[in-house]
Formats: C-alpha cells, structure tokens, sequence
C-alpha cells in the first residue's frame, strides 16, 4: 500500500495519520445510514472501505492531501462504536481515489465489494458525496444472498435508495427468472419501472445462445410496486418459440413474495354436445392467512350456469374444506325425478366436506362427507369420474398407539347405477375396531386381543334382483314387504402365538384363538329350516388351535442369494357354528389366491366364522439380487379335512375354490428384478384339471425412452350373482424426440369384444414449459351418462400455471 509522502519524515507522518483519520470520518458517514436494501449497502461499503477490512491489490492514490485534524473525529468514533463488528465489509479493488476536490470516492478497476452475503462486482464504483449519488459502471454483477443475481451496464443510485437507475438491466432471480430491459428506474422510494423488459424462466440454449427460449413475456412497461406487492404489465405478449401467441394491453398479478392475493385463476374452457360451450373462471378470495374461498362458475350455453364454491380453513391442529356445487337445470336430461311444480328448471347440486384434526399424538378424528340431490349430478358435470359406481362417505375417530389401535367410524353406502336396490344403500352407525398386543409375554409367547363391532341399516323395501349379492347369502327369494334390515353385532378375540426355532433353521409356531360374538338383525334365514325368521339374536363361539411349520434353505450363488421355504399349517375349529344366518354385511368379498392361502380365517370380515379342521401347504421361493431386485413365487393348495365347510354353503362363496374338501391351486409371481420393472402374477388352477379359473397381472416398465403400464383380469362367472369377466388395461409413453412424448391407453372387454375406453395423445415438455394433445373416448353408459369423446389441449408454463381447453363429443 503506497501513497504520495510530504517533503520530510515528520510530515510524512502526519499526512499519513491525517489521512486515516479522514478514512474513519468517511465510514461515519455512511455507518450511521439505514442498510437494510441492496444497492444502500453497496453504496456505504464503497466508502467505508477506507476503515473497513480492506485488500487493495495494487496501490492507493491521494489526490489532494489533508493537513488539518478533522474536527467531528470524537463523534464520528463514539458512533462507530455502535456499529455491529459482526458484519464485516470487504472492498477489492485495483485502484481506491479518495478525490477531495471533488467531493468523491472511486474504486476502479475489478471492483469487489462484500457485505452481509452480498457481492457487487463492477469495472468502476464511484460515490458522489454533494450529490448523495453511488455510480457503479461496467459489467456490473450483484449476488443477492437468496441467489439471485442482477447484471447491468450501469446502476445509479441515491444514498437513501429512493431513486435511481439501471441501464441494460440482466437479472436472475431465485425462483431462476431471467430478466433483461433496456433501462430500470426507481421511484418514491417503492417502485420500480422496467422499461422494454423481457422475462422467462426458461434457460439459454447453450449451443445456441441467441436462440429463443421455449416462451418469454415481453412488455413495453412492468412496474413492481414493493409497497402494494404488485406487478404491472403495459401492452404484454406471449412468445413461445419467438412466435407471438397471445397479446393484453394490461394486466397485472401479485409479485413472488406474495404466496396468495385474491383474483382471477386460470381460465378453463370446454365443449360438450349436451352441455354446449363450457368456460369457467375461478376468482379466490384470500380472506386471512389460514382460510380462503374459490368462487367458480362455470358457464355452459345449454344448461344454464353451474354454480362451484370451495372454502377451506386450516386451524391449529387441523383443516377442513367444503366444495358446493349447483345448477337450475335447464331441462329434463339427467333428472329421473323432475319437479311436477316446474318442469322446465329444476335444481341439481351437491355438497361435500372434508376433514382431518389431530387431537393429540396418537388421536385424530375426520370425515370425508359427499351428499347430492340425484346419482348422477358429479357424474354428469364432470366433477366425478362418470365410471364411478357408488358413493361412501364416512366421519370417525381413530387413535394409534405403540401396541394398540382404536377405530370408531361411521358410514353412508350408496350406488349410483340405474340397476342399483336398496341392497346398495347402507347406514353404519358406527363400526369399532380394537387391536391390543400385550407387553408383556405369556408363557412365553405374545398374547394380543382384538374387538370388533357395529350397528347398521339398510333403509327402504328390499328388492330381489338378479345379480345382486343377497346379504344372507343364500339363493331364498327375499320375504315380500321388508322394508328395512337392523343388524347389531360385536365380536372379540383373544389369540395367543410362539415362535419357536431348532438348530436347524425348523420354524414352529403354535397358536390358539378364543373367538365369541353376540349378533341381532331384524331378519335371519334358518339354514336347517331354509326359510327366514324375524327379529332374532344370535351367540356363536369358536375354538381355534393351529400349528404354523416353516423349513427355510439357504444357498448361494455369485449374483444372489436363494431361500426355499415349504410351508404347512393345521388348523382345528369347531365342527360347526349356529345354524341360524344372520345378514352377512362385512363380509361378501373372497378372492382366494397366493395372499389368502396361509390367513388363519379367509373370510375379509367378521360376520362369517370358518369352521372345522384346515390344511394349508405351499412353498415359497425367494431370490435376493446383489442389485437390489428380488423375486418371489408362491404355490400351494388348502384341504378341509373335518367339520363343516363354510365356504359351500354360501352363494358369494361359490366358485372361489375353496367350496369343494380339495381347494384349488393357487400360485403368485412377483419379479423386480430392477427398479425399472416389476411383474405380478397371479392365478388360480383347477384342482382337477388345471385349467384357469381366474387370473391377474400387473406390470409396469420404465425404460429410458419408454414407460408403461399394463392389467389383465379374468374371472368365472359366478351363477346367480356375477358374470364371466376379462379386461385388460394398458398405458404407455414413448420419447420420440428430445422433449417430445407420445401417449395412449386402452381398456378393453374381452367378454363383449368392445373398447371401455382409449386414448392417444402427443407431448412436448422441457424444464420450464409443458404442452399436450390428447383424444380419448369412453363407453359407458347409466341412465343420462352417455359414451363420449375428449378433445384436450393443456398448455402449461413454468411458475405461472396452465390452461385447459377441451372440447366433449357425447354419443347418442
């Protein structure tokens, strides 16, 4: 560090310390200010870098030198004082002017300045101290501590940073905006005028950087009002890939600090031949921080206006929403019900709410609750998926604990199909589940009770129709004139189990199961007398011990390692259980395969016992891959060998391959061999001759440029109750390009020989911008839902949001 030295050694002395002692009152200049924005602190580490930590590379120059002691020092030090050591500020420069004629201090020459994690960097910083004006010139770059950085040609600004301005402004924010205009003012203080800006998110083409970015907003004007948190766009268009595609003369939108300011949404616009033109504009309402409202209606040329609301209100341990919708309808379609008083308009809609609170660590409680006027209102509308075939809502009480868990729920069941009875409306008021693992062993083993019960309903007169599951589940025609069944059930278990292993790697566990239950209904059916009975209540009880027998052999081999493992168990019941049926409510789905072959009872709920003696054998086969994969497959066979078999008598249960003392095999592959695929597969074979009585696969793959998805399903049929069914599923998108996708799915019924639904469609996205094409169809059809075709085209733009345009074709 040099400077121009006096004539002799003591004046040399005294100008050097007289120089100082200017450097400490030019750092009381500025310390003393307000640094809270950018561009004020750049302007005081420009000058208080004569006092500050400073590095000069090269050499200082004193133009005019000064003689005489400042007379303010003793203020200036007693208020430097006060400043917070803990910041520390850093200038590096190849040249630092102190100019006292001219009132000036001037960094030149790769100027940087550190403060607080910002960084500016420049050719040339100048600080005019009559004019209260910081300079900085020439390449000038500024890092913001969130990342974001700002380049321009030229920054002027004023020492309370009220005003001021940038010439050929380049910025880039955190959120990765990149912002470019030819000049930025700023003024009063809060407000910012870009003028002739340009802004995206999308990065520069590296190979070629003079390319247009995927899309960009260009304006004449944006002003950013920091006080209103607004921005303001004058004569605004949309490019994407240069090409102009949409022009406002105005529009204006909340800047990114704001998370939510009420205003419009994105638009949505549709076409329906029953509905005609469909354009639906949200407005949200940012009532308080933690509660708002969406109005949205939505306008169709045919049927009048749809009326959608959605308020939701998060609270201190919890939130809740609810979504209204109606419509007076403008005609009869989808009304099975019209209003004799006014035929021609009528009122459709619906409510739902949803909820989710926690009352402490292991207690929550909730409700997911949707009520309309008729069935196919959502469907209708849209605002249900139209292959939705019934409706469950529920409120409960639930609470988990290390060793336990405690439900308490209650249901409403309803169909939505023009075929559906009362048999699918259902009233549960409520249902209870208790899990309980005792700590503590017992005769060494783990002793655990479980508890189950409810009361329910099923309103209105009963129905007897073909293909409906009769809730006793028997082929006895109904009594004539049941307006309704009450059934009332609790059911407890205490079960017991051990595992005990040799010296070999032989796994036993014994089990033993004390099971009883009290049930009433309204209406029973006497499986001696086969006929139905009213009102009774009824008292079961079973006995269970069982013995679990697992022999597992380990190999090895350089690229996994193998376990075979047979498996056997013995389970003894009762002979049989209470001849008196009650409706079987919880009950009526029994899918036996590979997952179901070693379940102690395969009944999925508690209204039906199993009772006599079973054996379950099978062996299972898995191999670890040293790359993570795994394969699994599972094959086995049931017997019952005494008592009597509850899955013969009863009408859901025939054809699931247990009715018979022989089940049928049952077998299960599951591949994942990588995380780019997995398969499974599983079956059921006919004890005698092999043949397939039920099947269903699932894969999925992704592979570099192709992803895909694909279900099959087959049953039997089921007489009386179900019919032969097989479909398959299938999705796909292949990388034709670089950013470019094309799409599709199917599902198709092979019973029918016809197409359910299909779609084909065409993608392109890339980091910053998402554009798709699709087409899709559906076939079905319930009362006024009809098959229909989909046009829709999305357009999607990074950190703004997407439009929908969408046109329906509805069948005849």
């Amino acid at each position: 560090m040099t400077a121009i030295m006096r004539h002799n050694q003591g004046d040399d002395r005294r100008e050097s310390e007289g120089q100082s002692r200017r450097r400490l009152g030019c750092c009381h200049d500025l310390r003393c200010q307000r640094h809270r924005h950018l561009r004020h602190i750049l302007f005081m580490l420009a000058v208080t870098s004569l006092t500050a930590s400073i590095s000069l590379s090269e050499r200082v120059h004193a133009q005019e030198t000064i003689q005489t002691p400042n007379p303010a020092l003793p203020e200036i030090e007693k208020r430097l004082d006060a400043v917070d050591k803990n910041k520390p500020m850093l200038l590096q420069a190849d040249e630092l002017i102190y100019d006292n004629r001219r009132n000036r201090v001037i960094a030149r020459g790769n100027v940087e300045i550190y403060f607080n994690n910002y960084t500016l960097t420049a050719n040339q910083v100048i600080y005019d101290r009559s004019r209260n004006v910081l300079a900085a010139r020439g390449d000038v770059r500024i890092k913001e501590p969130d990342g974001a950085v700002i380049q321009a040609e030229e920054i002027n600004l004023t020492d309370d940073f009220r005003e001021g301005f940038i010439n050929s402004l380049r910025a880039v924010t955190r959120d990765e905006w990149r912002i470019a205009a030819s000049k930025a003012t700023r003024v009063k203080g809060n407000t910012t005028v870009f003028e002739n800006a340009v802004a995206t998110p999308c990065p520069a083409c590296k190979k070629d950087p003079t390319k247009p970015p995927t899309w960009q907003v260009k304006a004449t004007k944006v002003i950013h009002d920091q006080n209103a948190k607004t921005i303001e766009y004058e004569n605004a268009s949309l490019e994407i890939f240069g090409v102009p595609v949409a022009y406002v003369p105005y529009f204006k939108h909340a800047d990114p600090t704001v998370k939510r300011q009420s205003g419009f949404l994105v638009p949505r616009v549709s076409h329906s031949d029953q509905l005609g033109l469909l354009v639906e504009t949200p407005y949200f309402f940012n009532l308080a921080p933690n509660y708002d409202f969406t109005l949205s209606p939505m306008l169709t040329t045919q049927q009048g206006v749809l009326l959608k609301g959605e308020w939701r209100h998060r609270l201190a341990n919890g939130a809740y929403n609810i979504k209204l919708a109606g419509i007076y309808q403008s005609d009869r379609l989808g009304d099975t019900n019209p209003s004799a008083a006014n035929p021609d308009r009528h009122f459709r809609g619906s409510i739902q709410t949803e909820g989710k609170f926690k009352i402490n660590q292991q207690w929550q409680y909730g409700w997911d609750i949707t009520a309309d006027t008729d069935d196919s209102f959502r469907r209708y509308y849209k605002l249900d998926n139209i292959r939705q075939t019934d409706r469950v809502s529920n409120i409960y009480l639930r609470g988990i604990g290390e060793r336990s868990y405690f439900g308490l729920e209650g249901y409403h069941f309803g169909g939505l199909l023009l075929t559906d009875t009362n048999l699918a409306e259902a009233r549960v008021h409520p249902v209870m589940d208790l899990n309980y693992i005792f700590s503590d062993p017992v005769v060494g083993g783990e002793l655990s009770l479980n508890m189950n019960g409810y009361s329910l309903t099923r309103p209105g007169e009963l129905a007897n129709v073909s293909g409906v599951i009769n809730p006793f589940g028997v082929n006895a025609v109904l009594p004539a004139g049941v307006s309704s069944i009450d059934s009332h059930r609790f059911d407890a278990e205490l079960a017991w189990r051990k595992t005990l292993i040799d010296s070999l790697g032989q796994t036993v566990t014994p089990f033993f199961k004390g099971r009883g239950q009290v049930a009433h209904s309204t209406l029973a059916f006497d499986t001696r007398t086969q006929t139905y009975v009213d009102g009774k209540t009824v008292t079961r009880g079973v006995a269970t011990a069982g013995l679990d027998y697992r022999y597992p052999f380990v190999a090895h081999t350089p690229s996994a390692s193998h376990i075979f493992e047979p498996i056997a168990q013995i389970i003894y019941r009762n002979s049989t259980s209470n001849r008196l049926r009650l409706a079987n409510e919880d009950a009526q789905s029994l899918v036996y395969d590979d997952t179901l072959l070693f379940d102690h009872d395969k009944f999925s709920g508690y209204d039906l016992i199993e009772t006599g003696t079973r054996v379950n054998a099978g062996l299972q086969y898995t191999m670890n891959l040293h790359n993570g994969g795994t394969v699994r497959l599972v094959a086995g066979q049931s017997f019952h060998i005494g008592g009597e078999n509850p899955y013969a008598n009863t009408t859901f249960a025939n054809n699931s391959g247990l009715e018979t003392d022989r089940s049928d095999y049952v077998a299960g592959i599951y591949l994942a061999p990588s995380k780019n695929f997995n398969l499974v597969a599983q079956t059921r074979l006919d004890r005698k001759t092999l043949d397939v009585a039920r099947a269903d696969v699932s894969a999925r793959a992704d592979y570099g440029f192709f992803s895909g998805k694909l279900g099959y399903a087959w049953r039997q049929a089921i007489p009386g109750i179900l019919p032969e069914s097989e479909e398959i599923l299938g999705s796909g998108s292949i990388r034709v390009a670089k950013n470019w996708y094309t799409f599709g799915s199917i599902r198709y019924d092979f019973t029918n020989d016809r197409i359910l639904s299909d779609s084909v469609g065409l993608k392109y996205a890339d980091e910053c911008y998402v554009m798709a094409i699709s087409y899709s169809e559906t076939f079905f059809r319930d009362g006024e839902i009809k098959p229909d075709q989909t046009v829709m085209l999305r357009l999607e733009l990074k950190q703004i949001g997407g439009v929908d345009i969408r046109t329906d074709v509805i069948g005849d």
